[in-house]
C-alpha cells in the first residue's frame, strides 16, 4: 500500500461514522483510565494523611517533652 493509499484510508476512517460498538469501547477505555487515575490519587491522599498523622503525633510528643523540661 502506498503512502497516498494509506493516507486516503486513514482520512476515510476518521470521517466515517463510528459504530455503536466503537463508541462504547472507547468510552469503556476512558472509564478504566479515569478509574486508575482516581485510585492513584486516593493512594497518594491516603499516604499523605498517614504521613501527617505520624508527624502530628511526633510533634505532640516533642512538644510534651520540651514542656516538661521548661517546668
Amino acid at each position: 500500500m502506498t503512502f497516498r493509499e494509506t493516507t486516503i484510508k486513514y482520512i476515510k476512517d476518521i470521517l466515517r461514522p463510528k459504530t455503536i460498538y466503537e463508541v462504547i469501547y472507547a468510552e469503556l477505555q476512558e472509564a478504566h483510565l479515569r478509574k486508575l487515575e482516581a485510585e492513584t490519587a486516593a493512594e497518594y491522599a491516603d499516604a499523605a494523611i498517614k504521613y501527617n498523622d505520624r508527624r502530628i503525633e511526633r510533634l505532640k510528643q516533642r512538644l510534651f517533652e520540651h514542656a516538661e523540661e521548661d517546668a
